[in-house]
């Protein structure tokens, strides 16, 4: 009975906040689940697609809630500037960039103007209904949120080896933390 108490003030005092996650964020060792989303150009990109090249770096972003978030530009800058090492890790980088539908996919472009063209091995999507948000968990449903920032590692066979999930604007993963993830599961392999 206490238990169940402590349980309901637990529950009562985050999901007011925003900061309660949905039962479907995957965790680490459990399969990613599968999604099929658009880059600003209209081409359609699966995970089975990049999973099979290798390890698929997912970063959520915060996309457009409203304005372009200076972590994601900050981010996404991050991890162009190591796409060389990322791509030697054998590693594709998907950047999901969620918000509402009305011209997300300029909202997108206008994201990378100054990081255009993207290395062959970084790819931008849009969620403008978030369905790829919601179906990973990660939905901020609060005024100007889009999503929480976040990061997963997904291994050849579409299995979860590293997530990281911010509850604010900051503490990203960076390519860095990124690099020693991948480092750490290629010594593990062997």
């Amino acid at each position: 009975m206490l238990r169940k108490f402590f349980l309901m003030i637990l529950f009562s005092t985050l999901l007011p906040s925003g900061l309660a996650f949905s039962a479907t964020t995957p965790e680490v060792n459990q399969i990613a689940p599968p999604f099929s989303l658009s880059t600003p150009d209209g081409k359609m990109l699966t995970l089975s697609q990049f999973t099979e090249r290798g390890t698929v770096v997912l970063v959520v972003l915060r996309g457009y809630p409203g304005y372009q978030c200076p972590y994601c530009v900050k981010q996404v800058h991050d991890f162009i500037t190591n796409a060389d090492k990322l791509s030697a890790a054998k590693a594709e980088v998907i950047l999901v960039y969620p918000g509402p539908p009305a011209d997300l996919d300029q909202h997108a472009r206008e994201a990378l103007a100054k990081q255009n063209p993207l290395p062959a091995n970084i790819h931008l999507v849009i969620d403008p209904d978030y369905t790829f948000t919601n179906l990973y968990g990660l939905r901020w449903d609060a005024p100007h949120e889009t999503a929480y920032p976040s990061t997963f590692l997904v291994d050849r066979k579409g299995v979860i080896f590293f997530r990281k999930i911010s509850t604010g604007h900051g503490d990203r993963s960076s390519a860095e933390d990124v690099l020693l993830e991948l480092q750490k599961a290629t010594a593990a392999a062997k």
